[in-house]
């Protein structure tokens, strides 16, 4: 698995707030329906892409056909499919980068392709692959760790969440974290 600092995924949740998710399902039983969901619930503004779904709904958000299709701005691509779709998902990214403002491409758990990841980096944008944005800002915001996740660290007490001034916390420009 590729290695992050939580430092950099930190820097990545806070300052998104726009997300293209590519291969997001209406089947409530898929992980990309749960990452969805609990990202929308912690504010983020989500666009799903699955061109099987063009022109519905998944939990009240337009679906799109493509990236090409997809209204200004888009901080980050989520990459909710195979590792052998995520180059063509990037270079289509890539097309529309000036357009809507992409920063970040974000390849799921399992999602890794490192001709895909050399691609973005080439065009300046940061890469994170093999990794949840749902399960990292859970595991940083210490909502998921009393469920089991590894937060490294032996701690008795009970973290701050992110809109209560945990290490998530946004902050306006100009404050200090």
């Amino acid at each position: 698995m590729p290695a992050y600092s939580d430092d950099l995924i930190k820097s990545i949740l806070r300052s998104v707030k726009t997300i293209a998710m590519v291969g997001a399902s209406a089947n409530d039983m898929r992980p990309s329906y749960f990452a969805m969901k609990y990202l929308l619930a912690k504010g983020y503004l989500i666009h799903p892409i699955n061109p099987g779904q063009a022109g519905e709904e998944i939990l009240g958000r337009k679906v799109y056909a493509s990236l090409h299709e997809v209204p200004a701005p888009v901080d980050m691509v989520d990459i909710f499919r195979g590792s052998d779709a995520a180059p063509a998902i990037v270079e289509e990214a890539l097309a529309e980068k000036d357009r809507l403002g992409v920063k970040v491409i974000w390849m799921q758990l399992g999602v890794v392709n490192e001709d895909a990841a050399a691609m973005a980096r080439e065009a300046g944008l940061t890469v994170v692959m093999d990794r949840c944005p749902k399960i990292e800002y859970g595991r940083l915001s210490g909502e998921i760790s009393w469920m089991g996740v590894n937060r490294k660290l032996i701690d008795n007490r009970k973290p701050l969440l992110f809109g209560k001034g945990g290490s998530l916390k946004r902050v306006d420009k100009g404050e200090q974290t």
